[in-house]
């Protein structure tokens, strides 16, 4: 019973923060009559709002709790409160129906099955017993289902698929924990699986069990089925099948780009990985990304062409249902027990999610289609990312479970809009104090990505409310985003340089409010610079509001431009002409070009035909790759420099030596050391190895000119070169080690797709000074 009103308060609790579609209403019934409070909670558009009243020291008590004990999937920002006239009522407490009034509130990510729903997935006592969609408040899709806001059914993909009575029941019970799920389901009421043999195959259509039997039969059989997940189509085959692989592999023309593999459980991921505890941890979260691991000795039963030439092993764990039942439950006949799971597209095209277009655009490439009836909103790509010696993540790909979790800004920004770049774009919306990250779109290089793009800021913009008033895009006048960007605003958007963008980028995920500068190392591949040249190995001191280039990479010729990093083997031989060393008959690089080649190339370059100087790291990495014989000709973006840092790897603990750059970063010296080592027969590992620590050290000592210079003691690491494990951790031992603040990545990704953020706070920045 609640106190007298003359002994009671009333308050109105106003709640921020992703807090909607994680059982937070039935969370706060249950504190709340726990405490024999009276009130009420509702979903509003800006959060969820209580208005509770009873004894001062039980209404404290749940105001504390409020933040301090949400339900697993929620993330407390705020908790506003006010006091109200007690109305003295005794009518318990209820929770009322959503207020759809205008606003804003955060959707919570995409979420692997909980615990409690694999338990029901495998309970033949159970109602939802080997059903494929079973969820709950703490589980489930949310960002790929949801077509608006507030969270609610029938702004769902669900909407379709009428609750049947016990589904009802459990949804109006704030007791159970499928309270207000939205996308509670059962096999009486949906959605439904089917699978789709590919034209003239022998296989026969089935749904349901029937289908799940049929896929894992194909699948233990050597085929390839395209497989419905939560955001997106993925092609699957078995792991351990080495024609399976090499026929996906051709299929997809992927080149000798790795593979991700899905394992049924962590006893067969640790059989073919080595595991630390911060990886665990990060491979069983609910956000089930794939994990980059050490692959054990021998691969442990893995076909080769799973992931040649690389030094780790993407691994993910079953993260839906579906993928759980396509294992197989105890009892169920034998599948495959680790599969390749790669993005349902054909390379260079975003990830399908249409049913209809997934049977064109994957015809050829699948022979079988294992869907089901619940749309998708929004397409969502897995996440990547690997995890530090010192347990800290550096995510490489944010897209399932990050998204759209907001990230929180250090300076409040005007309504923006961020396009990103070409590569691996993400666009980034902001708002006050807070940005949201799209997912994962891709390469803008054909008029489907471009699409997707349109789409995916289309529905970011109806989630988060987000109506830009600015828009931010790099500065390549060539890029199709930011052509895209300037159409989307009806003028010039405005131009952000590639590395500053990069810098602020770390600035901003590390809640610098960009009042003072840091020392900015950029190293990536490709990146517009203001002298009209292609930029990349870049030191700058920069903040918010502007950047000097204080040292950079020493340039060379870049032959062909962009369609020439696809031969690492020239970008040597440039390389080496720039340094003026010879073409001696013997180097790796020479040996795996052609006479002819050689002698076009000779002339390309002392004539400057189709040659663009480029201070870019990543093409450095690249040619050094060649030079030492690791990677001549690269079939997907990295590569050379993939197999660089694989090679090095493998001599780093035997091999501490290093070479010496010439001042202002001039890899001539370092050229010429690796081609006498060469002559000398020095194993390519060993070359490798040095050459990293000689970036390392390198980096190093520019920080230390620049810190004696300018008195700045804070580096920023950022741009894809710094996706290399090696070469981050070397520069960031060495940088502490004189006594640096070391900015390093986290959730925001390295490369080019964590660049919208920093020209989201760019941009803000220069619209707040005009």
């Amino acid at each position: 019973m609640t106190a007298p009103a003359t002994q009671a308060v009333r308050r109105r609790v106003t709640v921020r923060g992703t807090v909607q579609g994680v059982g937070f209403r039935p969370f706060v019934h249950r504190l709340a009559t726990g405490l024999s409070l009276t009130g009420f909670v509702s979903n509003t558009a800006n959060g969820v709002l209580v208005e509770v009243e009873g004894p001062p020291d039980r209404v404290a008590d749940f105001c504390d709790r409020l933040a301090t004990e949400p339900p697993p999937l929620a993330a407390v920002t705020g908790v506003g409160c006010e006091d109200l006239p007690v109305s003295g009522a005794d009518d318990g407490f209820a929770i009322r129906a959503t207020d759809d009034s205008p606003g804003r509130t955060h959707l919570p990510p995409d979420t692997a099955t909980c615990a409690d729903c694999l338990r029901d997935l495998a309970d033949p006592a159970d109602r939802r017993h080997r059903h494929p969609f079973v969820t709950c408040t703490h589980c489930g899709p949310r960002f790929t289902i949801a077509t608006g806001m507030p969270y609610d059914r029938a702004v769902t993909t669900m909407t379709g698929f009428p609750m049947c009575s016990d589904c009802a029941r459990e949804y109006g019970d704030p007791l159970d924990r499928r309270f207000h799920a939205q996308p509670v389901a059962c096999p009486g009421c949906g959605p439904r699986l089917r699978l789709v043999p590919a034209a003239g195959s022998d296989v026969r259509p089935a749904r349901d069990a029937d289908a799940l039997a049929t896929a894992r039969a194909l699948l233990a059989a050597g085929r390839i089925v395209a497989v419905k997940g939560l955001g997106g189509y993925h092609l699957a085959c078995d792991a351990t099948d080495r024609r399976a692989v090499e026929t996906l592999r051709s299929r997809k023309a992927r080149g000798g780009k790795p593979f991700a593999v899905m394992c049924a459980d962590l006893d067969t991921a640790r059989r073919i990985a080595v595991l630390s505890a911060p990886e665990l941890a990060a491979l069983t979260s609910p956000r089930r990304p794939i994990v980059l691991l050490r692959r054990r000795a021998g691969r442990a039963g893995l076909a080769p062409g799973v992931c040649p030439g690389s030094p780790h092993l993407g691994v993910m764990l079953p993260y839906t249902p579906l993928h759980t039942l396509l294992f197989g439950l105890p009892g169920d006949p034998p599948g495959p027990r680790v599969l390749v799971m790669t993005s349902g597209n054909r390379s260079g095209e975003p990830i399908v999610t249409d049913d209809d277009e997934a049977l064109v655009r994957l015809a050829g490439l699948a022979d079988a289609w294992l869907a089901h009836d619940r749309p998708i909103a929004s397409p969502c790509d897995d996440s990547l990312l690997r995890v530090r010696p010192d347990g800290t993540e550096q995510v490489l790909r944010r897209s399932r479970g990050y998204v759209p979790r907001p990230v929180r800004l250090p300076v409040p920004v005007r309504p923006a809009l961020a396009v990103g770049g070409d590569l691996k774009n993400a666009l980034c919306l902001g708002e006050g104090d807070h940005a949201w990250f799209g997912p994962h779109i891709g390469d803008m290089g054909d008029l489907t990505t471009l699409e997707a793009a349109r789409r995916a800021e289309a529905h970011m913009r109806c989630l988060t409310g987000v109506a830009p008033e600015v828009v931010a895009a790099d500065r390549h006048p060539g890029y199709h985003s930011a052509r895209w960007a300037a159409r989307l605003a009806g003028h010039a958007p405005v131009p952000v340089q590639h590395h500053h963008a990069h810098i602020a980028s770390a600035m901003a995920g590390h809640g610098l409010d960009g009042t003072a500068p840091v020392i900015g190392v950029a190293f990536d591949g490709t990146g517009y610079g203001d002298d009209g040249t292609v930029w990349g190995g870049e030191i700058l001191l920069a903040d918010y509001s502007g950047f000097r280039r204080y040292a950079h990479l020493a340039p060379a010729p870049l032959p062909g431009g962009d369609a020439g990093v696809a031969n690492p083997c020239r970008l040597a031989l440039a390389r080496l002409w720039a340094a003026g060393l010879p073409w001696d008959t013997g180097l790796p690089c020479v040996e795996a070009c052609t006479p002819d080649e050689l002698m076009l190339l000779r002339r390309q370059l002392e004539r400057g035909l189709a040659c663009v100087a480029t201070s870019s790291m990543g093409r450095l990495f690249d040619a050094v790759s060649s030079l030492v014989g690791v990677c001549h000709r690269a079939g997907y973006e990295a590569q050379a420099a993939l197999e660089l840092e694989a090679a090095a790897a493998s001599a780093w603990d035997a091999e501490i030596s290093g070479y010496a750059f010439g001042g202002d970063l001039d890899p001539a010296p370092v050229l010429s050391a690796l081609v006498a080592d060469l002559r000398r027969g020095t194993p390519a590992p060993v070359l490798a190895a040095r050459f990293h620590r000689a970036v390392a050290r390198a980096v190093a000592e520019i920080c230390r000119r620049a810190r004696r210079d300018t008195g700045l003691a804070t580096v920023a690491l950022s741009g894809g070169v710094f996706a290399n494990a090696l070469l981050e951790e070397e520069c960031t031992r060495l940088l502490i080690g004189d006594g640096f603040v070391v900015l390093r990545h986290g959730e925001v990704p390295p490369n080019d797709g964590g660049l919208a953020l920093g020209q989201l706070v760019v941009a803000a920045h220069l619209r707040q000074e005009e």
